[in-house]
């Protein structure tokens, strides 16, 4: 992929795509860790999600009474970023306010996505910096799609929180709104087994979560751990029966079915203040035990 900036750590490797500074690689500890992209299936890896996560009513958003066409995830995962800062086991990329954003979003930002590769880690965060002079609403996310098994296990795989969480989440509705009605899922406790008709239907989103760890268990001995960074909820996704799970940490999250307002009101936003900024993310380590390989 010749486009693709190579970060290394130990005989670690991560690639990432200027464009939509998508995570198209990484390999810890000998296992690759991100699905081999199938443009059949998904043409995406890890798409970066600003300044919306999920869907908005009819694909569009109101700000001070105007009407913007802004939908599903915003619009960072179609822009390509540039390189603020470059290491051989680091990565920061930058995208900044154009005339095509305003026509989405009317705002003034810097976004910025950064990458550190550890020897068996991958910290991922996203760093939002108002630069407008009002204030800024925003929400972000990531969405990489893992390989599912991973390193290669047969056994039932499950998501193991730190803390024992609600097992309902919201019914997402036609075009992708968030009903009130809730369904229930496998969660027990902390512990929700996984299996690919879980998805059918779509997404298992947990909001407010009580937890800020989690664990991508393989059922063999290995497990992939995140630890979450100012993201309070988190989505499940895959289009079954397709060789991966997206873990999707974010700050924000799709429109609620009764939801009308402007962006400045729309549950789970965050508002930046001119001049400030701040920190999401993510940071992702595969762990095995001995008897694992």
């Amino acid at each position: 992929m010749s486009d693709a900036i190579l970060l290394e750590a130990d005989g670690d490797t991560a690639e990432i795509l200027p464009f939509g500074a998508e995570l198209s690689a990484w390999r810890a500890e000998g296992i690759d860790m991100i699905w081999a992209k199938d443009p059949k299936i998904w043409d995406q890896t890890a798409p970066i999600l600003f300044p919306v996560v999920g869907w908005t009513r009819d694909g569009k958003v109101t700000v001070e009474g105007k009407t913007y066409p802004l939908a599903l995830h915003g619009f960072a995962w179609k822009k390509r970023f540039e390189i603020a800062e470059r290491r051989a086991d680091y990565l920061r990329l930058v995208l900044l306010d154009d005339a095509e954003t305003h026509a989405l979003y009317p705002f003034a930002f810097r976004f910025e996505v950064e990458f550190a590769l550890r020897k068996g880690a991958l910290d991922n965060h996203l760093i939002v910096t108002n630069t407008d002079a009002k204030p800024l609403p925003y929400a972000c996310g990531l969405h990489p799609a893992f390989r599912w098994p991973l390193a290669g296990s047969t056994a039932e795989h499950a998501i193991v929180f730190e803390k024992d969480e609600d097992p309902n989440v919201p019914i997402i509705g036609p075009g992708g709104l968030f009903s009130k009605p809730v369904r229930r899922t496998r969660l027990e406790g902390n512990r929700l087994p996984l299996e690919p008709q879980m998805f059918a239907r779509d997404a298992l989103c947990f909001l407010n979560l009580k937890s800020r760890s989690l664990a991508f268990d393989n059922g063999a001995g290995a497990r992939l751990k995140v630890r979450l960074d100012d993201c309070p909820h988190i989505g499940f996704w895959t289009l079954p029966p397709a060789p991966y799970l997206c873990i999707e940490p974010w700050t924000g999250y799709g429109d609620p079915e009764d939801f009308h307002g402007d962006l400045y009101q729309k549950p789970s936003m965050r508002i930046l203040q001119p001049g400030e900024t701040a920190r999401h993310g993510a940071s992702f380590a595969f762990e095995r035990s001995a008897a694992s390989g």
